[in-house]
């Protein structure tokens, strides 16, 4: 053992250091303070606002050279992960931990900064019926959690250490996982500094060549959404939704493809809203037989990196018997992964303005 065990440090040194002189993946990290506070986007969180908000984040980031076409097409951005600590600063929110995937995209010769980070987020104080109902944020434990950060970035000012400044707004909801859900914004400034690993190693931007001109003919597409969510009544059970899509996709080239197509809804939390609204308030009018399926209408944009693409769709619900749920225009914003040329899978958010109805998780397939 006492020699089996320096051979082995032996060679793991040398692995490090071979990994060091060529490195095939090239990374940076970096650490920022933040001081801010909650934006009272709904009177019903003023109680919410006491104290300025303060925490941490931490990120790794993968840089990008124009080793891959798609790389220089968008001025070589970063992408990694993140980990963000806040102080909610109020008895009744607590803490929260968070965790994210993210890009950063660079301007003005990469001294200007912008982030956008969407993960998981874990509070330590969510609402509870005895112990804390003063919490109408945070209806679960585990909430969804989006970050966007616009930062002055300076890298690799003395021997790979630079520095950060700017501003970030982090939101967290449960996207009607649980009620009550009306969910925090916080408006922060934030200062750091980040570092280049193995900053001597990094190679010079490869330039990007002359884009040759790129686009496909209309495809079909035909996707099932799925999850679970409450009718936003405190108390409600969580139940399943589906949601199937047909839609016809356009490639305009390498970057952006458009989307038009119509889907229909089944909601359980719907029906179940339109059941309670019939005992609970019968002056309004409601049978309790309405039918709570839904058609919608949609438009929509796809930005493409590499196998990861970014979902944005604008609906209108075209057949909507029980309006009194939710407004008839609704939007979608999420992640999707291609798995190869014809299937692929999404996590996104289904939202009526501010107001989130649901995390969609999808499956499709495009012919």
């Amino acid at each position: 053992m006492k020699r089996i065990l320096p051979a082995f440090l032996m060679f793991f040194s040398l692995f490090i250091q071979a990994q060091v002189e060529k490195p095939e993946k090239y990374y940076s990290f970096d650490a920022s303070y933040f001081y801010g506070s909650i934006l009272e986007h709904n009177p019903d969180i003023a109680h919410l606002i006491d104290e300025h908000q303060e925490g941490f984040l931490l990120s790794v980031n993968r840089k990008t050279y124009g080793l891959e076409k798609w790389e220089s097409r968008y001025n070589y951005p970063d992408f990694g992960y993140s980990f963000i600590y806040q102080n909610m600063k109020n008895q009744y929110l607590g803490e929260n931990y968070s965790v994210y995937g993210h890009f950063s995209f660079y301007f003005l010769q990469r001294l200007l900064m912008f982030r956008i980070g969407q993960g998981v987020a874990y509070t330590t104080d969510p609402y509870n019926p005895d112990t804390n109902y003063q919490n109408n944020a945070y209806g679960t434990r585990f909430l969804s959690s989006t970050y966007l950060m616009g930062n002055i970035h300076k890298e690799n000012i003395v021997g790979g250490l630079g520095l950060n400044a700017g501003v970030t707004i982090i939101h967290y909801s449960n996207a009607d996982m649980g009620s009550p859900n009306h969910s925090t914004n916080t408006f922060t400034f934030n200062v750091g500094v980040n570092y280049l690993l193995d900053h001597k190693e990094h190679p010079d931007y490869i330039p990007r060549g002359e884009e040759e001109k790129y686009t496909e003919p209309f495809h079909y597409n035909f996707a099932v959404r799925s999850g679970v969510n409450t009718s936003g009544v405190i108390g409600s059970p969580r139940l399943p939704f589906l949601t199937v899509s047909a839609y016809a996709d356009k490639v305009l080239n390498h970057r952006s493809t458009l989307h038009g197509g119509a889907e229909l809804f089944f909601s359980r939390s719907l029906e179940e809203f339109i059941r309670y609204q019939s005992i609970a308030f019968p002056q309004k009018g409601t049978s309790g037989d309405e039918d709570a399926k839904r058609v919608g209408l949609f438009l929509g944009h796809k930005l493409t990196f590499n196998k990861m693409s970014l979902i944005t769709h604008l609906g209108y619900y075209a057949y909507y018997p029980y309006d009194d749920y939710v407004d008839r225009v609704y939007n979608r914003m999420g992640l999707q992964r291609d798995f190869s040329k014809d299937w692929w899978a999404s996590v996104t958010v289904r939202s009526h303005g501010a107001n989130a109805e649901a995390v969609e998780f999808s499956i499709g397939y495009r012919l």
